[in-house]
């Protein structure tokens, strides 16, 4: 990566931050991502890369076409000021990094939600556990899996199938939110509140029958 210091030594180019983090996941060497970094930046002239890189022309040729092999870009023709030019298209680049930066964010919200239950439960899930958390969060957001879990263990309950009969409970009611939760719990509180109330009432004293 010295050459990589060296060019930024050079002039002030400016670095995806995804790109630098994920180069060798999409099996980019070190050189070529100097190459990358470098036709970020300028204009695409092999004469003037391999002079500003301190390269061979051929050895400039040749990694500008494992690179096009890869998928990683590709070379255009355009016209620029009617003069037609070689210029160079990363979107191919980008759309890899996209769908890593993607797959990374599912898989630190995966992980959390799976800590989550490992932590509130005081275990470890099983492989069976883990597809059953899987499934529901297919079809539910984690703030109402995590808000089941949390009334589980709440009730002194950590079997997945009680869990499970309360995610369906709710679905059935249309609960989605935190806030649907808890509105669905005062409404039950109430219903039970004037139940009580009703059981409770002296009819045989009330003044009206007299």
């Amino acid at each position: 990566m010295k050459e990589l210091v060296n060019l930024l030594k050079k002039q002030n180019y400016q670095i995806n931050p995804l790109l630098l983090c994920n180069y060798k996941k999409l099996k980019i060497t070190d050189q070529e991502l100097i190459m990358i970094i470098y036709l970020l930046n300028e204009t695409y002239n092999p004469k003037e890369i391999a002079k500003n890189l301190d390269l061979k022309l051929p050895e400039v040729l040749e990694m500008i076409n494992a690179l096009s092999e890869k998928g990683l870009l590709k070379i255009e023709l355009k016209k620029i000021n009617n003069i037609s030019v070689e210029v160079i298209n990363f979107d191919n680049l980008f759309d890899s990094l996209g769908l890593l930066a993607i797959n990374k964010e599912n898989e630190d919200k995966d992980n959390s939600i799976y800590d989550t239950f490992e932590r509130e439960l005081g275990r470890t899930i099983s492989p069976m556990e883990y597809e059953i958390i899987s499934s529901w969060l297919k079809d539910n957001g984690e703030e109402l899996i995590l808000l089941a879990l949390k009334e589980a263990v709440y009730n002194n309950v950590s079997s997945m199938r009680y869990i499970d009969r309360i995610i369906n409970n709710w679905n059935k009611k249309g609960i989605k939110t935190k806030e649907d939760v808890e509105k669905s719990r005062k409404e039950f509180k109430k219903g039970q509140k004037e139940n009580i109330e009703l059981f409770d009432y002296d009819w045989l004293n009330d003044e009206s029958n007299n």
